[in-house]
């Protein structure tokens, strides 16, 4: 993908405009999309300015048992409240976690399942789940469990118990693995608070999630996507780490919200911040391994959950065998010892029985071995040969530059061609080799990394391999456009190549060369100004040259580059160079753009043009099929983006107006329509969302190997 100052772009008035009409778009959309979220939130709006409970407590007047649900409304045939009580908070700051949850919880299950399920469900989910409560208390209070009755006779308000039901239920329409996650998020919520805190509006919430888990099996939900059937590596890695953060979440909460709860007190059980700040630390720790599959992680969390587990069964024995005035000392203990203790049973449950995904060797003992180590000089030539042989997309030769490590399939017919940064491995274009070997090395170049503890990723790939991604599960978005010209019959003539036409015939009068050659065999007068053209082009960003899809002079000295110079006389005005796309057999079917810079005090400034143009000509004479102009990062076309952008896209349009003052990528892509070409979106494929940040930060320093964290922010800092 070659690279341009800046040449064109968009005024600020025009950017703005947009912004504002694509803002108020989307107001309108939301409006559509959560009628019954945004209706809530107005009427309990109005409710709380009418009742004045923005400011004063609801809980403290004279009416709130008139209008509060709970058992001793009930048992007073005060019905009514079912439908009071679910438009108030009990407190101003209660009011506001109502509110965020109404947005949060409601607002997701409208968006995934639509208003009359969503409505349904929260208002459904809301009577039953403040009826069992009550009837789950009235039960307890029957055979004298203090924490029921003592619970029993307090009253609630407000919707959440309805919101947690529909958030449950909603979970359905997730893929995995982000069902499972909110699952998990959901359930050890509610069960945690419930067991150590303990209020009312607990025993609603988990009786909610409950119920949304349960009806989500049953239910006809709409947009629910289908379960995988078996357990993958990455889920037994995160039932693991999420085990380990429930055990935090418990010690933090009896640390900070000591109650009396079903399970007793938990009154001085706590222990100190510094017990707490340990635990905490211990916790960060194990659970970035367990999320990686580290071996050494699984290692200490087994052993530490046999023996909590071990401790669990003497201090059972113990109890069993000590007098009465001994067992009163355990009980004390019991309303932390039982929860923990099934929490590291079913810990060490989950450890065994997935410890296949937990093979990665540790940083120390095993480090995933850096790119030139791991691609020696016979690996790139492999990866050449098959490349020659069985040919790849208009991005493939870009697989065979320096610092690629390469991953072969098992037929040894095939391979991928990535970089590693952060814990991720970068798959650059499709994968190359024989057509029927080149699916089986992405499945086992993924299953590779995730092995080793590695976020897998696919970069700059044709819309087939991201349509085979797709039915896997995977996500896409495009992050380039290529850039196609097709040779056989070409002309340039009409007054859509007028621009092009002008800069030929510019060249012709001011008795500028073109000439297409291997930039090697060069005399050392000519590789040194091309050297010091590419010099004064990289001096002049305010950032450091890019790599990864982005060539320089390194790149052009490949034997099998072809470099396209604009001499005066032996004066090198412009250089370009011209990566091969094979076809196999050995046979060119093309040229993909790489390098194209130009002297910046020289005396003809479309000699760009004057190049790329020439190189058109002399490719079409040697028989090319088509010329690639390559695609720039960042950057797309308009009219075809904007119809299907999804917020990720939008997000990566930010990125690439903030970049565009240092590298053009933009104004470089607004450049290569005066050649007429035709469009090709590139890809990036990914496992989930969760796996983005990760890879933004992968791909930053596989372009930016060299820059420095200050140069970044002082980039960020600069106006304009």
């Amino acid at each position: 993908m070659g690279i341009q100052q800046l040449w064109s772009g968009r005024s600020d008035r025009q950017a703005d405009s947009s912004a504002d009409a694509d803002g108020q778009s989307r107001a309108v959309r939301l409006l559509r999309r959560l009628p019954f979220t945004l209706g809530l939130l107005l009427t309990m709006l109005v409710v709380a300015l009418a009742t004045q409970s923005l400011w004063r407590p609801v809980e403290d007047r004279s009416w709130y048992p008139d209008v509060a649900y709970g058992l001793p409304s009930f048992e007073a045939n005060r019905w009514w409240t079912l439908a009071s009580g679910f438009v108030f908070g009990a407190r101003p700051s209660a009011g506001l976690v109502i509110v965020a949850a109404v947005i949060l919880l409601v607002g997701f299950a409208e968006w995934r399942l639509g208003t009359r399920w969503a409505a349904a469900v929260t208002l459904l989910g809301h009577l039953v789940a403040v009826l069992a409560s009550a009837g789950l208390l009235w039960l307890g209070r029957g055979v004298n469990w203090s924490w029921a009755e003592q619970v029993s006779r307090d009253l609630d308000v407000g919707p959440s118990a309805g919101a947690m039901a529909a958030a449950a239920l909603a979970t359905a329409t997730l893929s995995s693995p982000w069902r499972l996650r909110a699952r998990l998020a959901l359930s050890g919520y509610v069960l945690v608070v419930f067991l150590f805190v303990g209020g009312i509006a607990d025993l609603e919430h988990l009786v909610g999630v409950a119920l949304g888990l349960t009806a989500s099996r049953w239910l006809p939900v709409p947009r629910r996507s289908p379960a995988s059937g078996r357990v993958s590596r990455r889920e037994w890695r995160l039932f693991a780490a999420s085990g380990v953060v429930l055990l935090l979440a418990i010690t933090v909460t009896v640390w900070l919200i000591p109650a009396q709860g079903p399970m007793g007190s938990t009154y001085g059980l706590g222990g100190s911040a510094l017990h707490a700040a340990v635990h905490a630390v211990v916790a960060a720790v194990l659970v970035n391994g367990l999320r990686k599959g580290r071996r050494a992680a699984w290692w200490i969390t087994t052993v530490l959950a046999a023996l909590q587990v071990l401790l669990g069964a003497l201090v059972a024995v113990a109890y069993a065998l000590a007098d009465e005035a001994d067992r009163r000392d355990v009980l004390d203990d019991l309303p932390v010892l039982v929860p923990v203790g099934v929490v590291w049973a079913a810990e060490l449950v989950v450890l065994l029985a997935g410890r296949s995904a937990f093979r990665v060797p540790t940083p120390l003992l095993g480090r995933f071995r850096r790119s030139r180590e791991t691609a020696p000089l016979e690996e790139r030539e492999r990866a050449v040969d098959l490349l020659v042989r069985y040919g790849g997309t208009n991005l493939s030769w870009m697989t065979t530059w320096p610092d690629n490590s390469y991953f072969f399939a098992p037929s040894g017919q095939a391979y991928v061609a990535y970089r590693k940064h952060a814990d991720v491995c970068i798959a650059l274009s499709d994968p190359a080799g024989a057509r029927e070997d080149r699916r089986a090395a992405v499945r086992e170049f993924i299953d590779f990394c995730e092995l080793h503890g590695a976020v897998p990723c696919l970069f700059s790939t044709t819309r087939p391999v991201a349509e085979a991604a797709e039915a896997l599960g995977w996500h896409s978005v495009q992050v380039a456009e290529d850039t196609v010209v097709s040779l056989p019959g070409l002309e340039l003539t009409g007054k859509r190549w007028q621009k092009v036409r002008s800069a030929l015939n510019r060249g012709k009068k001011l008795d500028v060369d073109f000439e297409l050659v291997r930039l090697a065999d060069q005399p050392r007068h000519i590789l040194s100004q091309v050297r010091a053209i590419s010099e004064e082009w990289v001096g002049d960003k305010g950032l450091p040259e890019m790599g990864f899809t982005l060539g320089g002079v390194e790149e052009a000295l490949d034997p099998h580059v072809r470099v396209g110079l604009a001499l005066e006389g032996t004066t090198v005005l412009g250089v370009t160079s011209w990566i091969p796309v094979y076809g196999g057999n050995g046979q060119v079917r093309g040229w993909t753009l790489d390098v194209m810079r130009r002297r910046a005090d020289g005396p003809f400034p479309p000699v760009v043009e004057f190049m790329i143009a020439s190189a058109f000509l002399a490719f079409q004479e040697e028989g090319a099929e088509f010329v690639s102009l390559s695609g720039a990062p960042l950057a797309h076309s308009d009219s075809a983006w904007s119809e299907t952008a999804t917020p990720f896209d939008r997000l990566l349009d930010q990125l690439g107006v903030f970049m565009e003052p240092y590298y053009g990528f933009r104004s470089l892509h607004a450049f290569k329509q005066k050649f007429n070409p035709r469009y090709e979106p590139l890809y990036l494929l990914y496992r989930d969302e969760a796996d983005l940040p990760r890879i933004g930060v992968a791909l930053t320093r596989a372009y930016m190997p060299d820059a420095k964290t200050g140069e970044l922010l002082r980039a960020l800092r600069k106006p304009g």
